[in-house]
């Protein structure tokens, strides 16, 4: 910023003043250790009351409680982690936990000493509080909001091991007159809806009591509905509050798993409340070798005819003659190591001959296996844990395993009179290959648990999933660029979109997927009308298909959108119609948000605000028409906006936020750019400004690319350390422009349409006068850096380049095992983000060609590398032979690595290390500033330990 004079001119006043503004400081990676900013937001049910949380980004937080329309505002320590408020239903108080300070967990780590939350509760009318030690978990009594459950952690000398019993104390307390009630050894407890009735368990020592109890909330009579030397857990109300289900495991000398049953409960009435209980192992219909899955919550049917819950593998301990050879093994090792003490070799027991074989530690892989070994190791426990979907209907104890090995996957659709099952089996191979996915789609009848095919060979690739309407009897589904519905009771179908004149196929999808889908939002609560969007516009479609209406008035002339919908009502079924609903609005051309409004009974969304900010959040207060929404652009941080009206008119900011952005030099706004890339195609890009911008001057520039970034244009840079090293608002603020350009793809050539679109955005970005061009530097993390990677193999018009975790080789790469999944990168490359297809072995061309290792010799610019040693989506290996090609032929390359991370930077020491050294780079490389000495000289391996120790110090000292 120029110093600017400013002349004071004061009536009466004799004397003429001048002065110097002050030019404000950049920030620094310390400020954003110290940088206070908001976190998260709650709104009470009555609406009067908003909470969220504030603090610094390392260091102890706030709680602040603010009367929504009010300037009442309370504030409360919760130490170093970010807990959030929850209200009570009726609005009178809130309750939150409050964890250790900052210091105390940090010394924590070194002395592994424990450390508990407290529990505050607070009384909103009046700010009284109450404050509970050692509180491990807690709940307000639903609906009526007289009590609250608080759950103690155990105590320190309390029995660890995994069969110890796991239950405390709970205290239930009388929020109006504090009064207080124990429960003891309790394991779980979960109110219903209404709040009059408490379920809990008892898991005491040596499994003493157990047993599932009911507190009537009401009259304090407690009723034990189940009583046995079990474990009883997941309970799990319906949604009405009347009948709850749970899980009970009892020991069973047969098994080496916990063997489960399913208890109902329902029709409650004390002494004489209904009791199921469901064992399946005594069933001899069960599945064999199957037994109830602990990792799955069981639930009653809607008409509570039916409990739903998993199946998985049971493991049987080993029978009699197992434990006999064991035993005589057993005996002849003892002999084998008298007799080598001895140097004598017995004769071996034919068990001790045949067991003494050392088994090899290998893994078989077969070219029929439909998913790697690896996926299948990767996956194993999934797998083991694998929940079939079975029920079980009360009224003639008939028990139906709804999936399996085949159809695993199997949805119980709304009312639970159908299920949906997907078998991919005979396509999952070929899917794992080359990343196009087909299912077989069956109906399941729940009533006679009878099956049919509804689709063989389902396009799964862009979401063959059908979309159940809330009457559980009809659905819609996508083939090749129209909209079905299905009706199950008939098997009768309709076109739903194919007499609109829109297309329904996504036109920024540059996927090799056929005919990627728009968005499909479901069906109305009611199940008459499907709800589903062409490119721009979202219409309301009949189930039969012959009644038509655009909810939007021909939004696509406006380049205007529907961008989402607004899930504003508390257990909603569907989009009910006859209650006022909210989208997400967004102009594709200037990138301007809003919120639009479609008032009960009405067929037409009308835009309530849309400019350049960015909103999100929008909820309603679930008991009041009060609205909240968040409010940001890349100027402001986002805010809390209130409004008691249905438009969102007269709305207020509830808060501040980012107190101290006030006191840096900040980014003086953001500039969108139309170019033309080298395919013809009208793109753009998004230029924001750098702090004390003068117009006719021009920056050194950083171009961050992945795909479309301009979407996010409105989008405010909260200052961090991010995995990836690059942080906009701090690069802004040192006098950085930033460049985000769009980029288009075509398929087999996604290097080269990096190139064709990001060198013509810096051309046009150096255009404006705002870019230096002799200074501008290139950087992307994984996309973005394999992207990266390739532009300085095409081009020099970077003078630095910063690739994170980048593809080098796609030949290699292509057939290397993405390890976060276990699968190969095969499917990624053919079916999405890669983008070429077939194999190389039919593509040499374009997998060399796209391919920065084969264009090596080409690259001019500097390049900082990041790669990271247990990197599970981009083998390390592909890093390596990046930075192995360019240091043989002398280019100048440094490669990071931080020992165990994965993808990205999870460790904070890492991520503030690398985020600092960045920009090091970046200013020595565009600013001419001095260069760091790892770049420079390098940091020799024995001195590296002390290298770390100077600069953590010199952090530390800051």
């Amino acid at each position: 910023m120029k110093k600017i004079t400013l002349a004071l001119s004061l009536l009466g006043c004799l004397v003429a003043h001048t002065t110097t503004a002050q030019v404000k400081p950049a920030l620094t990676w310390k400020d954003v250790s110290k940088w206070n900013y908001n976190r998260g937001s709650a709104l009470s049910a009555d609406g009067g009351w908003t909470a969220w949380a504030t603090g610094p980004t390392e260091g102890d937080l706030k709680l602040i409680i603010k009367k929504t329309f009010d300037t009442l505002s309370y504030s409360y320590p919760i130490g170093a982690t970010p807990n959030m408020a929850t209200f009570s239903k009726n609005s009178k108080y809130a309750a939150f936990k409050v964890s250790a300070k900052d210091a105390e967990v940090k010394a924590a780590k070194k002395t592994m000493k424990p450390l508990y939350d407290k529990l505050t509760v607070v009384s909103l009318a009046d700010n009284k509080q109450t404050t509970f030690e050692r509180v491990r978990s807690f709940a307000f009594a639903g609906d009526a909001a007289d009590w609250i459950a608080i759950q103690f952690a155990p105590l320190e000398t309390a029995p660890k091991d995994k069969d110890a019993a796991k239950g405390t104390d709970v205290l239930l307390y009388h929020l109006a007159s504090k009064k207080s009630f124990n429960l003891g050894n309790v394991g779980e407890y979960a109110f219903n809806k209404a709040g009059d009735k408490l379920a809990y368990t008892v898991d005491a020592n040596g499994q003493n009591g157990n047993g599932l109890f009911l507190r009537d909330m009401k009259t304090g009579a407690i009723t034990a509905l189940d009583n046995d030397k079990a474990v009883y857990k997941s309970i799990n109300w319906n949604e009405e509050g009347n009948a709850f289900a749970l899980l009970k495991s009892n020991k069973n000398e047969k098994y080496k798993d916990e063997v489960l049953s399913i208890i109902g409960i329902n029709k409650i009435n004390g002494d004489l409340t209904a009791k199921v209980v469901y064992n399946g192992i005594d069933d001899a219909n069960f599945t064999k070798g199957m037994g109830i899955n602990t990792n799955a919550t069981p639930y009653w049917s809607d008409d509570q005819s039916t409990l739903f819950f998993g199946i998985n593998t049971l493991t049987k301990k080993e029978d009699k003659k197992a434990d006999t050879i064991a035993k005589d093994k057993a005996k002849a090792d003892v002999k084998l190591d008298s007799a080598a003490k001895a140097k004598v070799k017995p004769a071996p027991t034919p068990e001790a001959k045949k067991d003494d074989i050392e088994k090899p530690d290998m893994i078989i892989w077969n070219w029929q296996d439909r998913r790697l070994q690896s996926a299948q190791q990767t996956q194993e426990m999934r797998d083991k844990n694998f929940s079939y979907v079975s029920s079980y209907r009360v009224a003639d104890k008939k028990f139906t395993q709804l999936a399996d090995s085949v159809m695993r996957s199997v949805m119980v659709a709304p009312k639970q009179l159908y299920a949906i099952g997907y078998d991919n089996s005979k396509y999952e191979l070929m899917g794992n290959l080359d990343g196009q996915s087909y299912t077989d789609i069956y109906l399941i009848d729940l009533k006679s648990g009878s099956k049919k095919l509804l689709f063989e060979k389902m396009y799964a690739t862009n979401g063959g999933r059908l979309n159940v309407a809330p009457n559980g009897k009809i659905a819609s589904y996508y083939v090749d660029g129209v909209f079905y519905s299905i009706n199950f009771e008939n098997n009768q179908k309709a076109n739903l979109t194919g007499n609109i004149k829109a297309s329904f196929v996504d036109e920024l999808d540059d996927h090799n997927v056929n005919k990627p889908a728009t968005n499909n939002y479901g069906w109305s609560a009611d199940s008459k009308y499907a709800l589903i969007m062409d490119n721009y516009d979202l219409w309301k479609i009949s189930a039969d298909g012959k009644s038509v209406t655009a909810l939007t008035d021909n939004w696509k002339s406006k380049k205007t959108a529907v961008a989402g919908r607004h899930r504003l009502y508390v257990d909603e079924k569907g989009t009910d119609l006859s209650k006022d609903q909210y989208f997400a609005v967004f102009n594709a051309k200037t990138k301007d948000m809003g919120i639009g409004y479609l008032p009960a009974g009405k067929s037409k969304i009308n835009v309530l605000f849309a400019d350049a900010n960015a909103y999100s959040m929008l909820t309603k207060a679930e008991n009041a028409k009060v609205f909240t929404y968040s409010k940001s652009n890349n100027l402001q941080s986002p805010v809390i906006y209130s409004s008691a009206t249905s438009d969102l008119t007269q709305a207020r900011a509830v808060n501040a936020n980012t107190p101290d952005q006030a006191k840096y030099a900040w980014t003086a706004g953001s500039k969108l750019i139309d170019y033309v890339s080298a395919h013809g195609d009208t793109l753009q890009a998004a230029l924001y400004l750098p702090a004390n911008y003068e117009k006719g001057k021009a920056y050194p520039t950083i171009t961050y690319i992945y795909e479309r970034l301009t979407d996010g244009l409105n989008n405010y840079s909260m200052p961090s350390f991010p995995g990836g090293g690059f942080n906009a608002a701090m690069y802004l603020s040192n006098g950085y422009a930033v460049l985000m350009p769009d980029i288009k793809y075509k398929l087999n050539d996604p290097g080269m349409s990096a190139v064709a679109c990001v060198v013509p955005a810096v051309k046009a970005a150096i255009a404006t006068g705002i870019v230096d061009e002799k200074n501008v530097a290139i950087h992307g993390h994984s996309w973005g850096g394999y992207q990266t990677s390739f532009l300085i193999t095409q081009t020099n018009i970077f003078k630095a380049a910063a690739a994170g975790a980048p593809l080098t080789n796609m030949i290699s790469m292509y057939s290397l095992i993405y390890w976060n999944s276990g699968g190969t990168n095969q499917a990624i490359f053919e079916a999405s983000q890669g983008r070429l297809t077939p194999g190389y072995w039919d593509n040499w061309d374009a997998f060399a060609r796209n391919s920065p290792v084969y264009h090596i010799k080409k690259v001019q610019t500097p390049l900082l590398l990041l790669h990271n040693d247990k990197d599970g989506a981009v083998d390390f290996t592909q890093g390596i032979e990046y930075y192995n090609g360019l240091r043989r032929l002398n280019k100048p390359v440094v490669m990071i690595t931080y020992k165990g991370e994965n993808h990205g930077i999870a460790k904070l020491p890492n991520r503030k290390d690398y985020a600092v050294r960045m920009m090091e780079y970046f200013d020595y490389m565009l600013k001419g500033k001095q260069a760091p000495e790892w770049w420079s000289k390098g940091v020799n391996r024995l001195d590296m330990e002390k290298h770390l120790e100077t600069r953590a110090f010199e952090e530390a000292e800051n």
